[in-house]
């Protein structure tokens, strides 16, 4: 688990194929590596990665194909700059929100635009993640905590400060980049619970009728 709160910003130093898959080597700049040993997680760009070997200056870790096809990392090239975090102790601050580090969807920027000394974004998420998303939750964008300022459909605005435009990489963010998104757990596993006995069936779905059937929607007069 994390707090999608960024303590660094690493790079890409090397990608390995690796039948099918990629070992991936970050230098990890001014994260603290004292305390870390082979196999425990880091976030990178909001991907939980285990670290399987420790050069000094950084880490490798293993990508599955399953990681490289749903979440950005497939498209990095070496020197690319990557947000990172390690995984929260029971003393970690939680300054962000609860992140698990595995991805929902890829979104997309739609818009950067300036405002104050801060800057706002548009992005545009899949759809099937719009009903996760709302005005004043949380959301992680590349394992950085976020508030959503605005949504309409599966487009949400973010206004970002200039603290974090600096410590992360939202800095370099311009329209057209694709993003990893990991919804609220609490919202994603509140769904589920909501099916009750119905979850075992591949069909089910939340949906207006649904609700209503189970008296979460007044019924019209």
């Amino acid at each position: 688990m994390f707090t999608g709160i960024i303590t660094a910003v690493g790079n890409v130093a090397a990608l390995e194929p690796k039948g099918g898959d990629v070992r991936l080597r970050i230098h990890t700049g001014k994260l603290p590596l004292k305390d870390l040993v082979v196999g425990d997680s880091i976030a990178v760009s909001g991907v939980c990665l285990t670290a399987v070997e420790l050069p000094g200056d950084g880490f490798w870790a293993d990508v599955s194909g399953e990681t490289l096809s749903r979440t950005t990392l497939g498209e990095l090239k070496p020197g690319d700059p990557v947000n990172l975090e390690k995984a929260l102790t029971p003393s970690t601050r939680l300054g962000g929100h609860l992140v698990s580090g595995h991805v929902d969807g890829v979104g997309t920027v739609l818009r950067r635009r300036d405002d104050g000394r801060s800057v706002q974004f548009r992005i545009q998420a899949p759809d099937d993640l719009a009903r996760y998303i709302a005005e004043k939750g949380s959301i992680c964008l590349d394992g950085i905590s976020l508030t959503v300022n605005g949504v309409q459909g599966a487009v949400f605005d973010l206004n970002i400060v200039p603290h974090t435009l600096s410590e992360t990489t939202m800095g370099e963010f311009e329209p057209g980049r694709q993003v990893n998104l990991e919804v609220d757990i609490i919202a994603r596993h509140l769904e589920r619970l909501l099916l009750g006995e119905q979850a075992a069936d591949s069909d089910s779905t939340i949906s207006m009728e649904f609700l209503a059937k189970h008296g979460f929607v007044k019924g019209s007069d």
